[in-house]
């Protein structure tokens, strides 16, 4: 393996943080602001993908270019693991930026140069997460990316919005405490904390002390991960303006504490340790729970982004479970997942904001015959629905057949049932808001000259619909997301 020393890494990451001024400077010049966007999006895509052909031929990308405190090290790192996560967000940012500008202007929402400010901080956050070679940098990132949403959580500055960003930070901050605990304590028993494939602490402690280390480490990124019953927060944060809900589910905040999971399981405790301490068969029960409790609430919701909250929720904790089971299937469509849920479920966010563009209403009950008026965007749902409940030929079914021959690998085929009535549940709680758009008729004379959006938002929409396919059918195509998976599951379970 050829290590390669690069300031690509950290351009990667501050090109936002440098645009997120830039926005600020310009709020005044909305074209100008929305251009500067769109530009830094297309720049760390495009620094991100040129370390791509690298990676894939085994090499890595390192910089530490300074240090953060007395043995903790400023030090990013690009892996394979981190490269999926890494296209993933900046991929989806592009739609995302694109996908805002016409859901901000249409909606006329106030404070957008803060909006598009932040956005631009978080996507700074998420690639530092990404690309983070040890404990400590990964730390910072995470704490930043909490703050740096807050804003988008409480963007209307509603009594509700203030409420759903105050438990927001009150879940993410004690989570964050609890990390940080974590990280000092792990640094006593192996300095500088650097992500290990396998793991650094096999035999460095006590069974008991190593217990309570992991589920400090859990409770930390279990918040973010919305791990049952650390999830309340999510589906409140749904208040906010819908690209921020993409945000939340597909890119970055959930999608963090997925990967820390990965990185806590595979890169800080190792299988065997995990194994040998009997902490596989806790997380993977942990898992399950969240992912039949979540589905199953899910059901209950009219609320079309609250339903999409708790189906988050439930397909999140599918990366949870993959680590847990620990061997290269399972592990294998754990880190596919991350790129899986990502397309799908930005997709389902990017559709409920276009119906809610076009007819103000959120409430599923009240879609009848919409699928007639907007057929690209129930279209677009219905695609995105079916790949999440594990569809062949679409993207979510590699995940879970990857999941299900995991499960069966390391004997536990039980998992299977979990799986299966996953998404017989995903079904059940999509199916319904279909029927409705499609085969159900209003009366609403309100309905009658409604149409699809603007095309800056169905533009996104198409492109991430066209992906859960193409992914699904060529699951290496463009961006590589399938061998990265398999090259990081290599590392981790061998």
């Amino acid at each position: 393996m050829t290590l390669i020393w690069s300031n690509r890494l950290l351009l990667a990451v501050s090109v936002s943080l440098i645009a997120a001024f830039l926005i600020v400077l310009t709020r005044n010049h909305k074209n100008l602001r929305d251009s500067i966007t769109i530009g830094a999006a297309l720049v760390k895509f495009s620094l991100i993908i040129s370390m791509l052909p690298d990676v894939l031929a085994g090499s890595t990308f390192e910089t530490q270019p300074f240090k953060l405190l007395p043995g903790w090290h400023f030090h990013l790192k690009a892996d394979a693991l981190g490269m999926v996560f890494a296209l993933l967000a900046s991929f989806l940012w592009i739609c995302t930026s694109v996908y805002s500008i016409g859901y901000m202007r249409k909606s006329n929402y106030r404070n957008q140069t803060s909006y598009f400010a932040s956005f631009a901080i978080c996507l700074s956050s998420t690639i530092g997460l990404a690309f983070a070679a040890n404990l400590g940098t990964f730390f910072v990132f995470y704490e930043i990316l909490t703050l740096s949403t807050y804003p988008l959580v409480i963007h209307f500055r509603t009594k509700e919005a203030l409420a759903a960003g105050r438990k927001y930070l009150a879940y993410t901050f004690a989570a964050g405490q609890m990390l940080l605990l974590a990280i000092i304590l792990t640094t006593q028993l192996s300095p500088g904390a650097v992500f290990t494939p396998g793991g650094f602490l096999y035999a460095t402690g006590s069974p008991l002390f190593l217990q309570i280390l992991f589920l400090l480490f859990l409770f930390g990124v279990g918040v973010k991960a919305a791990v049952v019953p650390l999830h309340g927060w999510l589906p409140s944060a749904m208040v906010a303006p819908t690209p921020v809900s993409a945000l939340l589910h597909a890119v970055a905040v959930v999608k963090a504490g997925a990967f820390g999971c990965i990185r806590i399981v595979g890169f800080v405790f190792g299988i065997d340790t995990m194994r040998e301490l009997h902490l596989d068969i806790f997380l993977a029960l942990l898992a399950c729970i969240t992912i039949i409790a979540a589905s199953l609430r899910a059901l209950g919701e009219t609320h079309l982004k609250r339903r999409l909250a708790y189906s988050t929720v439930s397909q999140l904790s599918y990366i949870v479970l993959g680590s847990a089971i620990g061997s290269f299937h399972a592990i294998l469509g754990a880190i596919f997942h991350i790129a899986a849920h990502g397309v799908m479920k930005i997709t389902l966010f990017f559709c409920a904001g276009s119906i809610y563009t076009q007819t103000h209403r959120d409430d599923i009950r009240d879609f009848g015959g919409l699928g007639r008026k907007m057929p690209l965007t129930f279209g677009a749902f219905a695609i995105a629905s079916l790949a999440l409940g594990g569809m062949p030929i679409l993207t979510g079914f590699i995940s879970k057949w990857n999941l299900g021959i995991g499960a069966v690998e390391t004997g536990m085929p039980f998992l299977l049932l979990v799986l299966l009535a996953s998404g017989l549940l995903n079904f059940a709680y999509f199916f319904p808001i279909l029927h409705t758009a499609f085969f159900k008729t209003t009366e609403d004379s309100n309905l009658e000259d409604t149409n699809e959006s603007s095309v800056l938002i169905w533009a996104p929409i198409l492109a991430t619909s066209t992906a859960i396919i193409i992914l699904g059918v060529f699951p290496d195509f463009g961006l590589y997301f399938y061998k990265l998976a398999w090259m990081a599951a290599q590392s981790v379970a061998n």
